[in-house]
């Protein structure tokens, strides 16, 4: 535990008090002695590195490569991702993969290179392996886009999980994306990341690291092209990076570096070369598409904390009615959620909560309820005694289920990775679905349980089912928010089939997407949270998890109005428009406040682009695009685009420019190439280039591509096309997909999109003449919709 940790621990024991640190501190205790006796002590260890190639055996799509002390099995697949993977590793059994691996490249094959290493060549990658194991990844032209050393083991001289690194090495120019939601990002710049989802119990800002998601996921950009890589194994590791440096001419650059150290698992990797789109397509296919959330999710949600219950929950909502503020969710607290956050019921049927739902549900307000996996361990707890009885608790190494101080208490804890335990927590949400609730939000699902010092998680020596393949917490523990994810998205997809639920998850890993988008914590209610916020967001897209965004807090911490009207314009631009706390903008109306008629407007320009969002959702699915887009996602060669880290782009059509600093009325903003117009004053502008646009309050600068489509929602409630005029002799289009099966419930709880038709539209300019077409299998037509021309 390094200092860090320390001071948090102590401040975590001082924010519990006295009774509640005593019990963490016994926690704390207790899981010492279980991983005492659980966890075999590690000794003497012999470092390992592959030897020679001795000889190979060419297989579909590539083959396996025998060295003198270990064998690489390397396979090109028919979608173009790359796999290798020592020591026999192969791509199945994965969390993160969905399914099935992808079929091998029957053009691809294994064959000998120069030097006496061998190659593998397919149409969208070439791999070199070298006669002592490195590895060399190139793009079709023949540009070398990474290089991997040999690997090294730590193995224990007793037997037991080896230790390994990777180092690899890619372009001077190369920048660094990914490894989850990072607070510290969204550019990833020299040091050390680890890959252990967690709490930090308190709000967090830019200096706070690692987060709820963390995933071995890279998106390196270069000159010569972008790739991702991911390293497919759930245990606890840190990834150490350097930026390159270019010599500026001398011919000296230093190549960027990156530095992978795991305790234990595979160590096997996935690897996508080409643009952006391309590389998180394949990212898609390989995980499984995003499960497209319902339309009603793109509104304003806020969280109701308070000691007034239902009473609080009507008041939030009829003062925002009074101000016309709108509200589209309620998400009920843990200190609101009948019997701790627990799914049971303890209403009779016509109510308390289904009545308050029902009543809700009327009045356009979903109502949605918080689950955490802690269990009190009370005999009088009906769901602890059938827990106990289906024997679904995580247990140690002697089988006893292993008991942590959860948010209320001492708790026992499902075993998510247990198809079992699955379906035993599964059915628990009928009860919430009876109760009234349109959705539901995961917390504390790293998993937590409290402790005094270290990670405030379960013992490392803890047993887990992991689907049939048993191991303990240090290969559960990343995948265990995903899991529980699993089983909420598997049970109410067969309760409730006709209509889609909204499932959020706090903590996740690789493939987290398929089951669940995510809250992202709380940020820090100062003007740091702001860029934390976006950076976890953008963060978690380009690892595949559109459907994101954090809380913005407000009330004591809430700070000046300007910071709030500030959050507000970012939080009304992400996919989750999340808020917590008393006063404006974030929760109730403060009659007088001028923040009101700013969040008015906010507001009302979200719900504006509702049917955007809802296009930006099925497309996500359909693609692996994700909405909220690093202004570099369609100019990676541009090097000024991929240091831009205080805007982004909202699909292809927007670029949305977040003021996130103080007393600022103007702000520069960098243009992709393309013509781009001010939504606001209707101005023109031609990238790549930098701008100076105003930004008074609750007038956050809005760009809009020449050429785009933005399907918008009318004044009669009636899907209505915005069309921005290309520049002269050019031409451009956009899709329109509508909510899927019915408006509002969103149906085809699936994800499958089946009845969600994909309506796509040309707009041609002619001189002054704009023309928008839709264009159908039989033909073009036209439009069909309301169009509004814009930039003429």
């Amino acid at each position: 535990m390094d200092g860090r940790d320390l001071v948090r621990s102590m401040q975590a024991v001082r924010r519990a008090g006295p009774a509640r640190g005593l019990r963490m501190m016994r926690a704390t205790w207790r899981r010492h002695r279980t991983d005492g006796a659980g966890l075999p002590e590690r000794g003497p260890e012999r470092a390992r590195v592959p030897g020679q190639v001795t000889r190979v055996k060419p297989g579909p799509g590539g083959g396996v490569v025998h060295f003198e002390r270990s064998a690489l099995r390397i396979t090109v697949m028919a979608g173009g991702a790359l796999f290798w993977g020592w020591e026999g590793a192969g791509p199945l059994p994965s969390y993160a993969l969905a399914g099935s691996a992808p079929e091998p490249d029957p053009r691809a094959s294994l064959e000998p290179d120069t030097a006496g290493g061998w190659r593998v060549v397919a149409e969208r990658v070439t791999v070199a392996v070298s006669r002592h194991g490195a590895m060399d990844v190139y793009t079709p032209g023949g540009v070398r886009l990474r290089h991997d050393q040999p690997p090294r083991w730590w193995e224990p001289v007793g037997g037991g999980e080896a230790r390994w690194v990777q180092r690899s090495r890619v372009a001077a120019d190369a920048r660094f994306f990914g490894l989850g939601g990072r607070s510290c990002g969204p550019r990833l710049r020299d040091g050390t990341y680890r890959l252990w989802n967690a709490d930090p119990q308190t709000a967090y800002g830019p200096q706070d690291d690692p987060l709820h998601i963390t995933m071995p996921v890279q998106i390196v950009v270069a000159d010569a092209g972008t790739h991702l890589v991911f390293h497919d194994t759930t245990w606890d590791g840190a990834v150490t990076l350097r930026e390159g440096e270019e010599g500026a001419g001398s011919g000296h650059d230093r190549a960027g570096s990156s530095e992978l150290r795991m305790e234990g698992g595979p160590l096997r990797c996935w690897v996508a070369v080409g643009s952006p789109a391309r590389v998180l397509h394949a990212w898609a296919s390989l995980t499984g598409p995003p499960a497209p959330p319902p339309a009603w999710s793109f509104g304003h949600h806020h969280v109701v904390r308070g000691p007034d219950g239902e009473a609080e929950v009507r008041r939030v909502v009829a003062g925002h009615r009074a101000h016309g503020l709108p509200l589209d969710a309620v998400h009920v607290d843990l200190e609101r959620a009948p019997d701790a956050g627990r799914p049971t019921a303890e209403e009779e049927p016509g109510e308390g909560l289904p009545r308050l739902a029902k009543e809700l549900r009327e009045d356009g307000v979903r109502l949605v309820g918080v689950v955490s996996p802690a269990v009190r361990a009370d005999r009088d707890d009906a769901v602890f005694t059938s827990g106990t009885s289906a024997g679904v608790f995580v247990a140690d190494a002697a089988g006893r289920p292993v008991h942590g101080e959860g948010h209320h208490g001492e708790s026992v804890y499902p075993d998510f990775t247990d198809p079992t335990a699955r379906q035993w927590w599964g059915e628990h949400y009928r009860e919430w679905l009876d109760q009234g609730f349109a959705g539901f939000w995961h917390t504390l699902d790293e998993p937590v349980a409290y402790a005094a010092y270290g990670d405030a998680t379960l013992p490392r020596s803890a047993r887990h089912a992991l689907d049939g393949h048993g191991g303990d917490h240090r290969a559960a523990h990343n995948v265990y928010g995903l899991t529980m994810a699993r089983a909420a998205h598997e049970a109410l997809a067969k309760l409730r089939p006709e209509e889609r639920p909204l499932l959020l998850a706090r903590s996740g890993w690789a493939g987290m997407q398929r089951y669940a988008g995510t809250w992202c914590g709380t940020v820090e209610a100062g003007w740091p949270g702001l860029r934390a916020a976006l950076s976890v967001v953008l963060g978690l897209g380009l690892c595949g998890v559109p459907f994101a965004g954090p809380d913005l807090v407000d009330g004591g911490a809430g700070g000046s109005s300007e910071l709030q009207v500030r959050r507000l314009e970012l939080a009304a631009h992400l996919p989750l428009l999340r808020t917590r706390g008393p006063g404006l903008p974030v929760g109730e109306p403060v009659p007088g406040s001028e923040i009101v008629a700013h969040a008015r407007v906010l507001f009302a320009e979200r719900r504006r682009l509702t049917p955007y969002f809802v296009t930006l959702a099925q497309l996500a699915r359909r693609t692996g695009a994700p909405p909220v887009r690093p202004v570099w996602w369609g100019s990676p060669e541009i090097r000024a685009l991929r240091d831009c880290e205080d805007a982004f782009l909202l699909g292809d059509a927007l670029l949305v420019a977040p003021v996130l600093e103080p007393g600022v009325d103007r702000r520069e903003v960098r243009l992709p190439p393309g013509r781009w117009y001010d939504t606001r004053t209707g101005q023109s502008y031609d990238g790549p280039a930098r701008v100076d646009l105003a930004a008074p309050l609750a007038h956050v600068p809005v760009l809009a591509r020449g050429g785009s489509v933005v399907p918008v929602l009318g004044e009669d409630g009636v899907i209505a096309l915005e069309a921005w005029a290309p520049a002269p002799g050019r031409r451009g289009g956009g899709v329109v997909i509508p909510e899927a099966v019915r408006p509002g419930d969103g149906g085809d709880a699936g994800g499958s999109g089946r009845d969600a038709k994909v309506e796509r539209y040309v707009v041609r300019r002619a001189g002054d003449r704009v023309t928008v077409e839709r264009h159908t299998a039989d033909g073009p037509r036209e439009a069909g919709r309301p169009v509004r021309i814009r930039g003429i």
